[in-house]
């Protein structure tokens, strides 16, 4: 898979994307990253990317020009499955849109900044709105971040463990169940003896037993 980040501040990826599983997906070969700097696409002196918007409102808007030159250098390259854009009023970014663009090739994310982008980028470049919660950030490469690190860990030896991402909350439209670890008695608080039982049948039982009553307690919308 390749991931092609359009962004002003580059330097914001630079931490995320060279640590953790991120950083072993790429050693592996399983994931490419491509951070671009939209600035060394604008035709000002100053470097610019945005301006004044039309109608006299507060605020500064993203140019069309650097973030079309961007996308079509890319496009010349290689063809793309998607092409995103991080935005507040876009599509809710969960589990199953995670599972389903883990399985994609190559994608382009542009990150927002400032007022917005000129609503003509939408209408003719963006194939997919996404949105990672109903607020409001300084810019889209925290919620870039989000997405990539969400579908990276799905690719298929890009973690440890393969099963243990099948079993991460919201997979099957349940929270996860708790997990313990050693000492199985600290200060008195004590794991669940069915987990020290050995008992393969009753301990799944009692882990999805878990997940659905933590699910009606904290996630109800969930089981709906």
């Amino acid at each position: 898979m390749r991931i092609d980040i359009l962004t002003v501040l580059p330097e914001m990826f630079e931490s995320p994307l060279g640590c953790s599983i991120l950083k072993r997906a790429q050693q592996k070969g399983l994931v490419e990253f491509g951070v671009h700097n939209l600035r060394d696409y604008s035709t000002n002196k100053h470097r610019k990317v945005d301006d004044y918007p039309f109608g006299g409102e507060a605020g500064m808007v993203m140019q069309i020009e650097p973030i079309d030159r961007c996308i079509a250098a890319l496009k010349a390259e290689r063809d793309y499955d998607e092409v995103i854009f991080t935005s507040p009023d876009g599509e809710l970014f969960d589990q199953p849109m995670a599972n389903s663009m883990s399985m994609l090739n190559n994608i382009i994310i542009l990150c927002g900044h400032y007022k917005g982008i000129d609503y003509r980028i939408r209408e003719h470049l963006i194939t997919r709105e996404i949105s990672v919660g109903d607020y409001v950030l300084t810019g889209g490469e925290m919620p870039a971040i989000i997405i990539s690190d969400a579908i990276v860990r799905l690719i298929p030896g890009a973690i440890g463990d393969e099963q243990s991402a099948l079993s991460d909350s919201f997979q099957d439209n349940l929270l996860a169940p708790p997990v313990y670890t050693r000492p199985a008695d600290y200060n008195g608080w004590k794991v669940p003896e069915i987990l020290l039982s050995g008992h393969e049948a009753r301990i799944s039982e009692w882990r999805y037993e878990q997940a659905v009553e933590r699910t009606r307690r904290l996630r109800p919308d969930l089981l709906k």
